[in-house]
């Protein structure tokens, strides 16, 4: 399923409000605890903003007094 902010906000209420029901366009869905949801807004989010590349970072070190 193709993920929309919508998406993401209803999901996002529905849990600041404490309630594990949702309606969007015309659909219901009950998720079966907070914790459901939490693995629910975290995957879209995932989807919805991919992570960018990792940079990578350098230490250098140095035993002459550099």
């Amino acid at each position: 399923m193709a993920w929309t902010q919508a998406h993401l906000d209803a999901i996002k209420e529905a849990y600041a409000s404490g309630v594990t029901t949702v309606s969007f366009e015309g659909r219901t869905t009950v998720y079966r605890s907070l914790n459901e949801m939490e693995r629910v807004i975290a995957a879209i989010e995932k989807e919805l903003n991919p992570a960018t590349r990792r940079r990578r970072q350098y230490r250098l070190s140095s035993s002459k007094g550099f």
